[in-house]
């Protein structure tokens, strides 16, 4: 039987990553990501399977955002056995990803239904629990970058590093029967050159089929360097309104990314002090991952951090520390508990409040969106991606009226987008990387919008590249 590719999710958009490849009676799932968008779409969409999980011999897992692993535990309940394979950084962040979203899901189904029960509505129930988590992590197996790994009969995986966030990688699996051998590499997602804090993606060679992302395939990324300055801009221009700054964000590497540029703009004394707070337990988590896992770093943040200059450690996110120990950080300040975000709320002074989730389909950044999206004085700052159908998304578009929990809000806060914080590779980055890959039959391309699908299918096809963009659900056969 040929060896085939099912598309199952992340295909013509960017949310729930998932691919099935299928030799005979092996059937290896890269990626279970959670859907993100609407809520019943969203529901219908995570749970309905054009395929049985009991029947998968192994997952690999490029990374830990929610969008590539956030349905495992939901996958487990309805029936998957196998082993899911990961670099070990990644197992340990998918740990506090997974069960955030089981709590982050369980919290907001209570308010909800808080909101349905006082409306006559019917009462719903989260995807998945934060114990369903929890147990999903017994099935992790850690697999380390360019080592070759036996995944089933005759299909072996080897994960180079993608460069996109702190353990994330580049599945190529080598395929063998009867009839063909195949090389087939998983892009998706794929980082940028020169981002802080990570190594450059690596490359590897001589592939025969390549699915990899297309989330910005007709457009370029500013370099990196000029969101400090918008940054500064967007603190100063709400600073001297006396509003809050509310920055949504994917509480790994995002949030990390952020803090950096911070960090160099007081240092500099760019902006003046103001107080800030991460408003997710998340964040803090994470930050303990990327301490034990100093060889997924670059170079130079390793020196850093044998001179104690960490650019994340938790030394300079704590208040009330010695100036000598604390560096320039003496405002910012972790919020763990519920009580503490709500007091955000009721306190007036400039601020600059960073939250989950980064497209604002949970978590607190809702509370605090409800509460101040309509003072003019405030700004929201998208400091990534938004797929279409998030409330994150009708922001960046400026919808005049955008719901939140079910109630409508007029959206008078300034609204500014920065995307050259973006941790994945343009067009001109994945036209060279899908290059440097050859040589190639087949290139697919996938984790985009239709259009900038469409616009990398046409330059790939443009330099005799045989590009194309599947339909949800979409078999194709690698002959």
């Amino acid at each position: 039987m040929p060896i085939r590719i099912k598309f199952l999710g992340g295909v013509r958009n960017v949310s729930g990553s998932s691919h099935l490849v299928l030799r005979d009676k092996t059937q290896v799932l890269l990626d279970a990501g959670l859907f993100q968008g609407h809520r019943d779409e969203a529901y219908r969409l995570n749970t309905v399977f054009n395929y049985n999980p009991r029947k998968v011999s192994a997952l690999v897992l490029s990374h830990a955002h929610i969008d590539h692993s956030g349905n495992i535990p939901n996958l487990i309940k309805r029936g998957l056995r196998c082993k899911i394979y990961a670099t070990s950084a990644t197992k340990d962040l998918v740990k506090l990803m997974l069960e955030d979203s089981g709590k982050i899901q369980e919290e907001d189904i209570r308010y909800l239904n808080k909101i349905n029960r006082r409306l006559g509505l019917p009462t719903r129930a989260p995807l998945y629990t934060k114990k369903d988590a929890a147990y999903a992590i017994k099935r992790f197996r850690s697999v380390s970058y360019e080592q070759k790994f036996p995944l089933a009969k005759d299909v072996f995986l080897t994960l180079y590093d993608a460069g996109h966030i702190l353990g994330s990688s580049l599945p190529v699996l080598e395929i063998k029967d009867n009839t063909q051998n195949i090389r087939l590499g998983y892009a998706v997602d794929l980082g940028r050159k020169n981002l802080p804090l990570l190594n450059d993606p690596v490359v590897p060679k001589n592939l025969d089929y390549l699915i990899i992302e297309s989330t910005y395939g007709g457009r370029l990324h500013a370099p990196i360097e000029e969101a400090k300055g918008k940054l500064k801009d967007v603190i100063l221009r709400t600073f001297a309104r006396k509003g809050k700054v509310l920055i949504p964000s994917f509480a790994l590497e995002r949030t990390q990314e952020v803090l950096y540029f911070l960090n160099e703009l007081f240092k500099e004394k760019a902006i003046p002090v103001i107080p800030i707070y991460v408003d997710s337990p998340l964040a803090s988590n994470i930050t303990d991952v990327f301490n034990h896992h100093l060889a997924f770093l670059d170079e130079e943040t390793r020196r850093a951090i044998k001179v104690k200059n960490s650019p994340f450690s938790r030394q300079l996110f704590d208040t009330g520390r010695d100036p000598a120990i604390a560096g320039e950080f003496l405002q910012l300040k972790y919020i763990r508990s519920q009580q503490e975000s709500k007091r955000l709320n009721d306190d007036r002074r400039p601020m600059i409040i960073i939250a989950g989730s980064g497209m604002c389909e949970s978590g607190r950044i809702l509370h605090h969106l409800k509460n101040n999206i309509e003072d003019s004085r405030n700004t929201i700052l998208v400091v990534g991606y938004m797929a279409e159908n998030t409330l994150g998304k009708k922001i960046v578009e400026k919808n005049r009226i955008v719901r939140i929990f079910g109630v409508e809000y007029e959206l008078n806060s300034e609204v500014v987008v920065i995307n050259s914080f973006s941790g994945h590779a343009d067009k001109n980055e994945l036209l060279e990387f899908i290059q440097a890959s050859l040589p190639l039959k087949r290139v697919f391309l996938v984790h985009g919008d239709l259009d900038q699908s469409q616009a990398l299918c046409t330059a790939l096809t443009e330099k005799g590249i045989n590009a194309y963009v599947p339909q949800k659900n979409e078999e194709v056969v690698l002959d």
